[in-house]
């Protein structure tokens, strides 16, 4: 490993997850049995996946703990919040993600995850009826609450440092408002006025994160960090924040297969995606004013990797108003597939003098399984940056991402193609680990 100024990964890495649910659980039990040598953290880029440092002769292909100093697996420390009181083992038996053989050899480390009290409003997820909520007055105290146990995890566990994860729900969509969301000022000034409309109990969790030195990162596609105010606190505290939405299942698909479709030159009329889940994050999105958080989030993915402004001939045609292709996302609750989440994408392309193709898609997935690598990838990758001194969007986190953070405010568009987005995570670590960061992204 190169000298760098990135700080070492000393001491324990407490990650704490907001949820305790299928993913979070899944992702807890795998690293858990991973460093007893019983299972295999696959799908995870931070423990398999080799970077070419150095050019021509000096090209070597390493593994990212061997370019940057990662936190190991045997330091971290798990600890999470839910509104349903069990612990983390009795939450992995009841998803039914895992199977028990899987579950069993690390029960009794699962067992001590007990889950502290949540911040939680009713109005943000109506199909959640959990009863291990903290009694919060107000916003603000919410906030204070969420500081306290930040605090108290950190020194029960002595842990050196923590990340705190967003694995739980969809919220209600909550529509950038610049009076509250413009300026840490407002935001603060409407956290103390109790503000349930616009600020999110999610929005509690991040500032309390980076209030108390934590780097946050939003795994659903909540509104929470994706505001300047919350900008303007991690600059202030200099610590990373990363979102949103995990891209698992459809929305991997998607970024990686429409780049085909325009690298190709062809032209695309429309993309309609359906899926169909039946989990916990299911039954939440069956909720109409949460899946247009989700629907929000899923159909940003496109319109960055084709664009119309960029080539009318191709992407310009297939809607009423004939501006664009037609682009279609819905999200079914249907309780017999549970986890095993099952996504379908029929693409109708065209080509040569405007002749139709289609092409169809169906990914039987499972998608804690998929979410849990990404997990592991975030936290490890958000401490590192944080060691290495940077902070605000982690642009180079938009791989992991369906919706990735960008500024909105200076017309910035968010980049969605997969293959520019892994350009600009090796280039990252090659950085963070004193090398040339060397591959552009067209």
């Amino acid at each position: 490993m190169k000298q760098t100024n990135v700080a070492p990964a000393d001491g324990k890495l407490g990650i704490m997850i907001v949820g305790n649910g299928a993913v979070a659980t899944t992702f807890m039990t795998g690293v858990l049995m991973a460093r007893k040598g019983l299972s295999k953290p696959i799908g995870s880029m931070t423990q398999y996946d080799k970077i070419r440092v150095g050019r021509g002769d000096e090209a070597q292909y390493l593994s990212y703990g061997d370019i940057v100093p990662l936190a190991s697996l045997d330091d971290i420390v798990f600890g999470c919040w839910d509104v349903y009181p069990q612990n983390a083992f009795q939450s992995a038996m009841y998803c039914q993600v895992l199977q028990e053989k899987d579950i069993l050899p690390v029960r009794d480390e699962l067992e001590q995850i007990v889950p502290m009290a949540a911040a939680f409003d009713k109005n943000y997820a109506r199909r959640l009826d959990g009863d291990n909520v903290k009694p919060c007055r107000t916003r603000w105290d919410m906030a204070e609450a969420i500081r306290q146990d930040i605090r108290h995890f950190k020194q029960q566990h002595q842990c050196a440092r923590i990340v705190v994860l967003w694995a739980a729900s969809t919220e209600i969509y909550v529509p950038v408002y610049m009076p509250v969301h413009g300026t840490l000022a407002d935001l603060e000034a409407a956290m103390q006025a109790d503000d349930r409309e616009h600020v999110a109990p999610s929005m509690c969790y991040a500032y309390a994160a980076l209030c108390e030195g934590a780097p946050f990162i939003m795994g659903a596609p909540n509104t929470t960090v994706d505001i300047p105010a919350m900008w303007q606190l991690a600059e202030k505290t200099h610590l990373p924040i990363a979102g949103k939405d995990f891209k698992t299942g459809q929305t991997l698909v998607k970024s990686g297969f429409a780049p085909i479709i325009g690298t190709r030159c062809l032209g695309l009329s429309g993309w309609f995606s359906t899926n169909i889940l039946g989990n916990r994050d299911g039954l939440v999105l069956d909720e109409p004013a949460n899946f247009r958080t989700k629907e929000v989030s899923k159909l940003s993915t496109l319109e960055t990797i084709l664009r119309p402004d960029m080539q009318p001939d191709l992407y310009g045609h297939g809607n009423d108003d004939d501006t664009q292709y037609y682009h279609k996302v819905r999200i079914n609750y249907y309780p017999p597939r549970n986890d095993n989440k099952e996504g379908w994408d029929n693409i109708d392309i065209f080509g040569w003098m405007g002749y139709p193709m289609q092409i169809k898609i169906n990914f039987l997935c499972r998608d804690s399984i998929l979410a849990a690598p990404l997990c592991l990838d975030l936290c490890l990758l958000s401490d590192l940056a944080a060691r290495a001194g940077r902070y605000g969007i982690q642009r180079f986190l938009s791989f992991y991402l369906k919706s990735p953070m960008h500024d909105y405010t200076r017309g910035e568009l968010p980049v969605n193609h997969l293959y520019q987005q892994y350009t600009m995570l090796k280039n990252a670590i090659r950085e963070m680990g004193g090398y040339e960061p060397d591959e552009e992204m067209d």
